[in-house]
């Protein structure tokens, strides 16, 4: 089963807010990707669908083996002097290869 095949199960099964809330798509970039209109990039929307859908799994240098929509996750939670496991994620997500925006939340 292919992406788009797993989005378009998902949606039949689960309906289009969830979908868009687990890919966190908007309805308008939902509905162009399920009519193959989209014109941005297909990439970024795989990437989420799989991230949501597939329980790909990727190595966390800090929490160890995690499923993608944790790691995702996690690089979104803010900084936290008060948990050192927070701080740990923070130092480390800002060069993790597997995050691609190169960056983390930084701290107030």
């Amino acid at each position: 089963m292919n992406w788009f095949e797993l989005l378009t199960l998902k949606v039949n099964t689960l309906g289009r807010r969830i979908v868009e809330s687990d890919t966190g798509m908007s309805k308008t970039t939902l509905s162009q990707v399920l009519n193959k209109k989209y014109a941005g990039s297909m990439a970024n929307i795989e990437a989420n669908v799989l991230a949501a859908y597939a329980n790909i799994k990727v190595t966390c240098p800090v929490l160890g083996s995690i499923p993608v929509k944790r790691c995702n996750i996690e690089k979104k939670k803010p900084f936290s002097a008060a948990n050192p496991t927070r701080v740990r994620l923070y130092k480390t997500c800002k060069t993790c290869p597997h995050n691609k925006q190169g960056g983390h939340n930084e701290p107030s």
